[in-house]
């Protein structure tokens, strides 16, 4: 999120290289997902494919920087399609360390948890790149190592207990695949209506995570790269406190409701962000790093949770492949949304920023009520 963009501009390139890369790896995500959740189900086990896509994605992004520019966006894609395939898995694991009176509170930690290591993240690249001045190739080396060993822990400590064989049925076709997930999702109340608004909202979120706003940031604001360090070590630090307040928020309020809630934060977030830009105010990306740090936390500890109450049990694994596909589908549709605003239309990043709040709004306008 902070040195690919960075690397990017340091080559010359568009911001439409970064576009393409996450649309590509998004069509094989979204042809992949389904299929290798319904393979989990029907095994029972979904530690070992996790434990193939984790390896995956350490690879990979172990070989950043190292070669030329194509091979370097090559690599990029392949580890976006094996950290997503996994993190499907990984989702769908929430049951195994849970029960039902806690799953919001866990999911919440979770998140939290998780951006605790993005600071650890975030240090062993600023250790690399600015104390140590190792350039790109030797950061992504780093940061490969800590995906690696912090990934350890659930392989040695999660038990999965296998249950009967699944009577689930598979195609060898990903496309005719796909389109039997989504009959037995449209037989589930809520959970294609659901996954309709997880796309909208989600082409903002994923489009700005995925290295965009660092790019907005680095361009618009005009910040050098170690304030924007700083920046995303306050959005981090956000999140973490919004994933833990996300769970609670959730169980309080009811999953929906609290995303609800949490994408009007967004929108908030990205006007900030407009407004620092158009009235040339850089210290308002403080208040885009706060606020879309805690929407950011509290986005994915209420939408998992409430992807969980809406799935039957007998297919949560193959529906949480449909949820991490709309995830990727919207990362097809937002980076190249960034790109024809910013490339071939020409508006400008902050009209680019404006469009991206107007999928999160669409977003929570889905998710209501019936």
């Amino acid at each position: 999120g902070l040195y690919i963009p960075s690397w990017l501009q340091d080559q010359g390139l568009a911001d439409s290289a970064l576009a393409i890369t996450q649309a590509v790896a998004g069509v094989l995500v979204i042809l992949g997902a389904p299929l290798v959740g319904a393979l989990s189900e029907r095994s029972g086990r979904r530690l070992p494919a996790l434990g193939v896509s984790t390896g995956v994605a350490v690879a990979a992004t172990a070989g950043l920087a190292s070669f030329t520019a194509p091979a370097t966006l090559l690599l990029l894609g392949i580890g976006l399609v094996a950290v997503n395939l996994g993190s499907a898995l990984y989702d769908a694991l929430l049951p195994v360390v849970s029960a039902p009176s806690d799953r919001a509170r866990l999911s919440g930690l979770g998140v939290a948890v998780g951006y605790v290591g993005s600071f650890v993240g975030l240090g062993l690249g600023r250790l690399a790149f600015e104390v140590l001045d190792a350039g790109y190739a030797t950061t992504f080396r780093l940061l490969a190592l800590g995906f690696a060993v912090f990934a350890i822990p659930i392989f040695v400590w999660l038990r999965e207990v296998a249950p009967a064989s699944s009577s689930l049925p598979l195609s060898a076709n990903p496309l005719k695949g796909l389109r039997q997930s989504w009959r037995r999702a449209a037989a589930a109340p809520g959970v294609v209506r659901f996954l309709l608004g997880r796309f909208l909202y989600t082409d903002a979120i994923n489009t700005l995570i995925g290295g965009f706003l660092a790019i907005y940031v680095l361009t618009e604001l005009g910040l050098p790269l170690a304030q924007v360090n700083t920046v995303l070590a306050v959005a981090i630090a956000a999140a973490v406190g919004g994933g833990l307040g996300g769970g609670r928020l959730a169980r309080r309020l009811g999953a929906r409701s609290a995303l609800r809630l949490v994408l009007l934060v967004w929108v908030g977030a990205l006007g900030a962000g407009v407004g620092a830009a158009r009235v040339d105010v850089a210290g308002l990306v403080w208040l885009v790093a706060v606020g879309g740090g805690l929407a950011l936390g509290a986005t994915w500890a209420s939408d998992r949770v409430l992807m969980l109450e809406l799935s039957p049990p007998a297919h949560l694994g193959e529906f949480y492949g449909l949820y991490a596909t709309v995830g990727r589908f919207a990362t097809i549709l937002g980076p190249l949304v960034w790109a024809t605003v910013v490339d071939l239309l020409d508006w400008g990043r902050q009209a680019a920023l404006l469009v991206l709040a107007g999928f999160i709004l669409a977003g929570w306008w889905v998710v209501r009520e019936r």
